[in-house]
């Protein structure tokens, strides 16, 4: 059975998963209202993207 000769320290066990942790989300700022967004994604709070409303959002409120 195949065993591995050496223990792996834990600095090079961590080395190896330096890649495993996750990335932050990005987000920045709607140009019409000013609220956080994702990139290349309507806007929730005014609908707008790329400087134009593709979707009514209704402010019944």
């Amino acid at each position: 059975m195949a065993v591995p000769k050496k223990k792996i320290s834990r600095s090079r066990r961590d080395m190896r998963r330096s890649h495993d942790a996750l990335k932050t989300a990005a987000y920045e700022e709607c140009p019409n209202c000013g609220e956080l967004k994702r990139p290349h994604h309507i806007c929730l709070s005014c609908g707008h993207y790329n400087n134009r409303e593709v979707m009514d959002m209704g402010d019944d409120a």
